[in-house]
């Protein structure tokens, strides 16, 4: 009896220990790449507050002359085992960024091939695998040296690359190649070849346990489940929704979930992780949700909003949002890191927000029908990067977004063609915000017309 007593208490204190490790500490990071910016975000997610701004470059469009410095488009975000130091990704300058997360300085940069993608650390540590998108390899580099000490060769267009907790597999979808290659971290070999639904996956997660991958499809509006240990088969295909863009997975006091971020309906969809998903609900955000990721605990789930430049937080209990936080311009990748300042405020080096540079966020909808589509409009000193998503339009056709006058005049700002699910999106520069707010006299509005002519599709909501 005293033995298991003494076992009982053992198994108890693992437990606790367990539940420590897991709960919200002051030292826990919340972090988004802001491409538009060309920043870093540093989040207190207990506090829920802003930090700060980590900056790696000169803001669009000041780096379209050559760029000698800096960093260009900063989008994708890994971190180490230990919190301590953060990769991120630049995708117009070719490079990865290490950051030291307790001084947010800048250790060292590696450039690498065309338009790496995402990075994550090895579970040892020992390694930085970079998905090198534009080109047909993922890069491992030593984080210690700071340089690429391999090549794996794999389906052209990978987009991101994670591994199972036990480091045996990394898994890489492809953007541009219907396959997701699962690869042998100890041989650097790929051992598997996994059928996407379609091309283009930009992101995925792996569960705590091990057994399960989900990732994304964002140019069908799928997601897609597969064995994470062999044969590696998929297991479900989910019709998520137009701009299914990234995954988080919560191990919540109330069971196992999967967050998924939909773009285009604004919105974020909860799905169980059992052998058949079952959507149990819709959490409605704000402009473009797009990176997400969850809390150790399962109680919080983090999403960014690309089209209203902040992070949003989920609370899974009630599936609701709780609360909000700015960020730079655009943040793409979003990541939690449990421990990433030990001691301290951890606030070194961190440079304010500029309020100046606020979003504007428009929604236009169709006369009838359930086409839509989200503007964000993002200052950029005397011009503005613009930003169109849309879907519900037919398919395969050439549209223009246009700026009007209350005299009736109009000018052309962009032009897209959707793709054959009817969904498109669309960048230009030009000084529309100036326009847009110009008090209600001279007030100009936004719609979407056809290129060939004919009414508008879609016309700016008040």
């Amino acid at each position: 009896m005293q033995i298991k007593f003494l076992r009982s208490v053992t198994l108890l204190s693992a437990l606790l220990l367990t539940s420590a490790a897991l709960a919200q500490s002051v030292g826990d990071r919340v972090y988004t790449a802001d491409q538009s910016s060309n920043t870093v975000s540093v989040i207190d997610p207990v506090t829920l507050k802003l930090l700060g701004v980590i900056s790696l470059g000169a803001q669009v469009p000041a780096v379209l002359s050559p760029l000698y410095k800096g960093e260009l488009l900063v989008h994708g975000l890994g971190f180490s085992p230990d919190g301590r130091t953060l990769a991120a990704v630049s995708i117009g300058s070719n490079s990865v960024t290490l950051i030291d997360a307790a001084t947010n300085t800048v250790r060292g940069k590696v450039y690498l091939g065309r338009s790496p993608h995402e990075a994550f650390f090895t579970p040892d540590g020992r390694e930085l695998w970079v998905a090198v998108r534009g080109e047909d390899y993922v890069s491992v580099i030593d984080p210690v040296a700071m340089k690429e000490k391999r090549r794996i060769t794999i389906a052209n267009g990978p987009g991101m690359v994670l591994f199972n907790p036990n480091g045996r597999y990394a898994y890489v979808p492809s953007s541009f190649t219907p396959e997701l290659s699962v690869i042998d971290t100890r041989t650097y070999q790929v051992i598997a070849h996994v059928k996407q639904a379609s091309p283009f996956s930009p992101n995925l997660a792996v569960s705590q346990d091990g057994q399960q991958v989900w990732f994304t499809l964002k140019d069908s509006g799928r997601t897609q489940v597969m064995n994470a240990l062999p044969p590696f088969t998929v297991t479900a295909t989910l019709d998520t929704g137009p701009v299914t863009n990234h995954v988080a997975l919560a191990d919540t006091p109330g069971g196992k979930f999967a967050y998924i971020t939909v773009g285009g309906l604004n919105m974020v969809k909860v799905y169980t992780r059992e052998a058949r998903p079952k959507l149990v609900a819709t959490i409605p955000t704000g402009a473009l949700p797009h990176g997400a990721w969850a809390a150790p605990d399962g109680k919080k789930v983090y999403v960014g909003l690309e089209g209203a430049d902040q992070v949003q937080v989920i609370d899974t209990a009630s599936n609701t949002v709780v609360g909000s936080v700015p960020t730079g311009q655009l943040p793409q990748a979003l990541v939690y890191v449990p421990g990433a300042v030990k001691t301290g405020p951890g606030t070194a080096n961190l440079i304010p927000l500029d309020a100046a540079k606020s979003t504007l966020t428009l929604t236009l909808a169709a006369p009838s029908g359930p086409a839509r589509a989200t503007v964000s409009v993002n200052p950029l000193g005397l011009v503005d990067l613009v930003q169109i998503v849309v879907t519900g339009l037919t398919p395969s056709t050439d549209y223009i977004l246009k700026l009007t006058g209350t005299d009736g005049q109009s000018q052309e700002i962009a032009g897209f063609k959707t793709s054959p699910l009817g969904i498109a999106s669309a960048q230009t520069i030009g000084p529309v915000k100036k326009l847009l707010t110009n008090g209600d006299t001279s007030r100009q509005t936004l719609s979407v017309v056809p290129k060939s002519g004919g009414a508008a599709v879609l016309v700016q909501t008040p």
